[in-house]
């Protein structure tokens, strides 16, 4: 009995163990998202057609940024279709402050028709 107990006491702490260390090798790897200042923001430019549809709402990006500070690609992972092209568009042309490695920023791109 007191050997099983051993033995669920030591999976509680390799399991606990697991939580525990797991988030943290994940946030060494990302950086935070104000950790790079945008030097050149280039607007978005609204689509003839979303304005004459009167679509408004936001795009949600993830661009990959060279450690020079170019972008280097960019995943959509939110919005109206007929916005994301403009946005994605927009987003590749910004420039940011070089850093020692590749970083993620998540960028929200919002269009209202007025």
């Amino acid at each position: 009995m007191k050997t099983l107990m051993r033995r669920g006491a030591c999976g509680l702490v390799l399991l606990a163990a697991t939580f525990v260390c797991v988030p943290t090798q994940c946030r060494a790897q990302e950086s935070p998202d104000g950790a790079r200042k945008i030097l050149v923001k280039t607007p978005a430019i609204y689509p003839i057609l979303a304005q004459s549809m009167n679509i408004r709402g936001v795009v949600k990006l993830e661009a990959h940024v060279a450690p020079n500070g170019t972008v280097k690609s960019i995943d959509v992972k939110g919005g109206h279709p007929i916005l994301t092209q403009s946005a994605v568009t927009a987003v590749g042309h910004w420039k940011f402050e070089p850093a020692a490695h590749e970083t993620k920023k998540l960028i929200e791109v919002k269009f209202d028709p007025q």
